[in-house]
């Protein structure tokens, strides 16, 4: 059974494992076919698989220094979901990232399956569908579709927000 306790555990050793490039500590948070998600154009798609989670991560902190933070964590262990507010320090290129990540958890194991990543970033002007790289939002029954038509653009109105 997921406890709030727990699933924050869980989350905090796998940042503890990205910081110390730790793979094993990484992957036993982890289930063995988990996904993680970006934006559209990072990191060349989704990570698939704990162990490339994993490596990938280690990679960043060889690479670029990384250093990650939480900043806040909530959980909703009936939903077996959470989410983290973190900091992504590029410290190789003086780089800050900033993001928000959902978690989906497997009820039976306790672990990870699924994280969705969303970076504090403007809206990429060329970009429009800003949605993260490989995931079945129709599959899993997100709207596509605005519920109500607003008609033509008005005139005078601000192309984009």
């Amino acid at each position: 059974m997921l406890t709030d306790e727990g699933m924050r555990q869980v989350i905090r050793t796998y940042f503890d494992g990205c910081n110390e490039a730790d793979v094993g500590k990484m992957t036993s948070c982890l289930t063995d076919d988990a996904v993680h998600y970006f934006p559209p154009g990072m990191y060349g798609g989704p990570f698939v698989g704990a162990a490339t989670i994993a490596r990938r991560w280690v990679h960043a902190v060889e690479t670029l220094g990384s250093v990650w933070t939480i900043d806040q964590i909530l959980t909703d262990p009936g939903g077996g979901r959470a989410a983290a507010e973190w900091t992504h320090f590029k410290t190789f290129t003086d780089t800050v990232l900033r993001g928000d990540e959902w978690y989906t958890f497997d009820p039976a194991s306790g672990l990870i399956t699924e994280i969705r990543a969303y970076y504090a970033s403007p809206q990429a002007a060329d970009t429009q569908r800003l949605e993260l790289g490989g995931f079945d939002y129709a599959g899993r029954g997100y709207a596509l579709q605005p519920p109500i038509s607003r008609g033509e653009r008005a005139a005078g109105r601000a192309e984009s927000r």
